[in-house]
């Protein structure tokens, strides 16, 4: 194919309007178009994904968006934190005899004159967060293409300075939106006033405005995590003073929900978009091809280091890995099938401070998305844990439990002393019990309540049996020394990554021969203990399932469901 003319990086404006012009000389009508894609997308689909032009995207976050110059190219891997609705805009329109687009962009390059020839079009407005507690080695492999491509930013600004041809020099024209509901203002001074969160200059905070293009509704949900490749807009030079007599003058302006200003906030227009799984934030696999014997190596290592961390409980770690493999992956009725939370009981405050302290790095080290969370009463009456809608601003404020799929939890009660629990104490109660038991968090919309599904895994630590996270699996922790936190080399990480994200999706079965051997032992169970119910044996089964995929096999063994009985029979005993 023959070269474009306009960079696709550096100039992606260049190819929109290069495609309509074609476009329209081919019989396009933009009075029946309604905006739908003419051909731009492809290009720069065959630019990022046949061309390798995706690993010359550079990676936007708070590092390095001051340097990347705007109406570029850039990615941006973020948490759906509120879906702001639809927003109408001048789509296209002549100037003179000519039809221009102001597709994928915030300000028109030419002067728009108010005609009967302007045409509105729709996008759709996507509020976007870093995922809560990311982890920094899920963005170790892109920190220095992130300098690369920095240097490689500057130096494409600097060319482009002296290169751009008259029309793309010309003093961008703000569009023509419409306002909203009368709170515009209202949000408008509330960002102004720097109450509105905005980029963090430690990078603990960047969110980002999408504005999606060709949409469909079911597209894209709350709470996923999505990387999305667009033309970036933001300029943190721009005085507020500024957008303040631009965008808000003779009352047109976008809606209130839009008001986030390209000086505060950055806008990416989405040309093209992925969601992404917690395996999506590995920075490699194994070095080698996965077999078996590999992942059982993978596993002894793992659960040695574990077992060495927990001060040699071996039945602590091999629950701790149980319960590191464990995600949700079917829902029957209320039940979600696949998750086993741990409570690991006798822990003091002494083994807080030392096992807790390196429970939370390995964690860390091993997971994309985690937190430590010290649980206090203090803590319950004064969070908000549970996203809530605010309709002054027509906002979605979001909570801590507003998580992305795989995050995984520690809460510490170590630290809980006798105390009184106020209404919203008794209610973050209730909003933890609700997730570790079925998996699901309440969302404050004020006139009504919305339960949203989650999968994430909780651990609970506490010196007698929680009250409050009631978990599936609860263990006294019995360490025989003091352990070592042992230095591992970043191959193993790797390798340690790979396994737990990889292996937890893996399909299971169980054969007729196996079921049969299962069912007959569960009854055996019943028979001598009956307070025994189907959660108990859904979580036994759950173990099973897990037990198999952590020796990188699909189908219950007897070898594994002996070892699961045996596990359960410690437990018990340590119980007693």
């Amino acid at each position: 194919m023959v070269g474009l003319p306009y960079d696709c990086l550096a100039n992606p404006h260049g190819v929109v309007r290069l495609t309509f012009e074609k476009a329209i000389s081919s019989g396009l009508d933009p009075s029946t178009s309604d905006g739908k894609d003419w051909g731009a997308l492809d290009l720069f689909r065959q630019f990022l994904y046949c061309n390798d032009g995706l690993s010359q995207v550079p990676v936007l976050n708070a590092r390095n968006v001051k340097y990347i110059q705007q109406n570029t190219l850039v990615r941006f891997r973020g948490l759906i934190q509120d879906m702001l609705g639809n927003e109408f805009y001048i789509g296209a329109y002549k100037d003179g005899c000519t039809w221009r687009t102001n597709k994928f962009m915030d300000a028109s390059p030419f002067q728009m004159d108010l005609s009967p020839d302007m045409r509105l079009w729709e996008r759709r407005l996507i509020y976007c967060v870093p995922v809560p507690g990311i982890n920094f080695w899920t963005q170790s492999s892109e920190h220095m293409a992130d300098q690369c491509n920095t240097l490689a930013s500057e130096h494409r600004e600097k060319r482009q300075r002296d290169n751009d041809g008259a029309v793309d020099s010309m003093e961008l024209v703000p569009d023509l939106e419409f306002l909203g509901s009368p709170s515009a203002k209202k949000l408008q001074d509330t960002i102004i006033k720097g109450n509105s969160p905005s980029i963090s200059s430690e990078g603990n905070y960047f969110p980002c405005l999408v504005k999606m293009y060709d949409f469909v509704d079911s597209d894209l949900k709350l709470n996923e995590v999505v990387e999305f490749v667009g033309v970036l807009s933001f300029d943190p030079e721009l005085p507020m003073e500024k957008v303040d007599s631009d965008a808000f003058s003779n009352g047109l302006s976008e809606d209130e929900l839009v008001q986030l200003p390209s000086c505060k906030v950055p806008r990416i227009h989405c040309l093209v978009h992925r969601k992404l799984g917690v395996h999506d934030f590995l920075p490699s696999g194994p070095m080698s091809e996965p077999n078996t014997l590999l992942i059982r190596g993978i596993r002894e290592g793992m659960l040695g280091h574990l077992t060495a961390l927990l001060g040699e409980d071996g039945v602590a770690a091999q629950f701790l890995m149980l319960h590191l493999l464990s995600g949700v992956h079917a829902r029957v009725d209320t039940l979600a099938v696949g998750k086993l939370s741990l409570n690991l009981t006798c822990f003091t405050k002494e083994h807080a401070s030392v096992f807790g302290s390196r429970l939370n790095l390995a964690v860390k080290n091993l997971l994309p998305f985690t937190q430590y969370i010290p649980l206090t009463i203090e803590y319950l009456n004064n969070t908000s844990l549970a996203p809530k809608k605010d309709y002054q601003t027509n906002r979605l404020v979001s909570g801590v439990l507003q998580l992305a799929e795989g995050s995984h939890l520690i809460f510490d009660e170590t630290q809980l002393q006798a105390g009184t629990l106020d209404s919203v104490g008794l209610h973050n109660a209730m909003l933890l019990e609700n997730l570790i038991q079925f998996q699901k968090v309440e969302y404050d919309f004020q006139y009504y309540k919305m339960e949203m599904t989650a999968d994430v895994q909780l651990l609970v630590l506490s010196e007698g049996k929680s009250n409050i996270l009631l978990a599936d699996l609860v263990l006294p922790f019995e360490p025989s020394s003091s352990g070592s936190l042992e230095t591992v080399d970043v191959e193993t990480l790797q390798a340690w990554r790979w396994y737990l994200l990889t292996l937890r999706s893996l399909p299971h079965s169980i054969s007729p021969e196996m079921q049969k051997i299962v069912e007959d032992d569960l009854v055996a169970a019943r028979q001598a203990d009956r307070s025994l119910g189907t959660v108990d044996f859904s979580r036994l089964l759950t173990m099973g399932r897990l037990m198999s995929l952590s020796f990188g096999e699909t189908s219950l063994s007897l070898r594994h469901w002996q070892l699961v009985k045996e596990l359960e029979r410690l437990r018990k005993e340590r119980l007693k």
